[in-house]
């Protein structure tokens, strides 16, 4: 197998089909996670908020922000969930879905004792993962972007 021929050894064609294979796992991984996160931030989190659900209601109340704040906070998550599954913004909403998270964390130390703190901080770690891996689509939206004189 480690036979030379005109293009190169077998081994090292071997080893590029290794990698392309590697390559697209990772590639089906990442997207399955962006999936996944979409549907949890598009319904287990914002949805309660946006529908005004008891527990959202009761939540916000505690923190002292009222209804406004809340839907605003549910829109938001929503539109991250939607621009995590549209390629060129995946990136970007990553990073604003882990900046929201970073809030919640403070929130959650505040206004509730601590209490389920480390949930937005788990979330990071993906979302973080997908905002570096998916980092290239940042430069395609820039060059979308119109630009000025």
């Amino acid at each position: 197998m480690s036979e030379t021929t005109a293009t190169g050894t077998t081994a090292s064609m071997e080893g590029r089909d290794r990698g392309r294979v590697r390559g697209r796992r990772a590639e089906i991984a990442l997207r399955s996670l962006q999936i996944v996160l979409a549907l949890f931030y598009g319904i287990a989190s914002a949805l309660p908020k946006l529908i005004a659900h008891p527990s959202a209601v009761e939540s916000f109340d505690t923190i002292g922000w009222g209804s406004a704040a809340m839907y605003l906070i549910g829109a938001l998550e929503l539109a991250g969930a939607v621009a995590l599954l549209v390629p060129v913004l995946s990136s970007v909403a990553a990073v604003a879905l882990s900046a929201l998270m970073v809030g919640a964390f403070i929130v959650q130390l505040t206004s509730f004792d601590g209490e389920n703190a480390a949930t937005p901080l788990i979330l990071m770690v993906p979302l973080i993962l997908i905002a570096w891996a998916r980092r290239h689509r940042t430069a395609d939206l820039a060059r979308l972007l119109p630009r000025r004189a």
